[in-house]
């Protein structure tokens, strides 16, 4: 069997951004930039990086995270603190709000996604079901693509940067500080 990877792609996107929207219309949460929210997710409860080690993970330059940071933290999503066991190191760690704001989120996604699910013929929930193990594996294999660019290779620079743009007409005039921070990034990947 063919996959028809632009349709796959065409789809995947609208269906993010249709989740997210919806699932902060049910929360009634702020919208936070999907660079805020990557940065979230690598800062599981319990969890501590270093803003390095951020980056890595993110696949984004260390000013990039940086900039991130300090918006995060000025929004109190974030906080920044000296290592215990190396005081020169710096850690950063998800504050409980912000916390509170992603089990919200997750609980109005997946209660959403089930809604859906719920609507659909049993043929399609199956294959849906059945598909979740194939788009983890595409979704690491894109994430092993995305740091096997690195930041050296231009053409990966461009798409970074595309993508800032896109974010930044996405989260319009919702945030200007969302806006700034994307400014920042997207003159970085340059």
């Amino acid at each position: 069997m063919t996959v028809d990877s632009s349709r796959l792609a065409a789809v995947i996107s609208p269906l993010r951004r249709t989740l997210l929207a919806a699932a902060r219309e049910r929360e009634d949460l702020p919208e936070i930039p999907d660079a805020q929210v990557e940065v979230l997710r690598a800062l599981p409860r319990g969890t501590v990086a270093s803003p390095s080690d951020l980056a890595e993970a993110l696949g984004v330059g260390r000013s990039t995270v940086s900039n991130l940071l300090a918006t995060m933290e000025d929004a109190g999503l974030i906080a920044r603190r000296a290592s215990a066991v190396d005081r020169r190191r710096v850690e950063v760690v998800a504050t409980p709000r912000a916390l509170g704001w992603f089990d919200r989120f997750d609980a109005a996604a997946a209660a959403l996604v089930a809604e859906a699910m719920a609507a659909l013929d049993p043929g399609d929930r199956a294959a849906l079901e059945s598909s979740v193990p194939a788009l983890e594996r595409l979704r690491d294999g894109l994430v092993d693509l995305r740091h096997a660019a690195g930041a050296a290779s231009p053409e990966a620079s461009r798409t970074v940067r595309d993508g800032l743009v896109d974010l930044r007409h996405a989260a319009g005039a919702a945030s200007p500080e969302a806006s700034r921070t994307i400014d920042r990034s997207r003159k970085e990947a340059e």
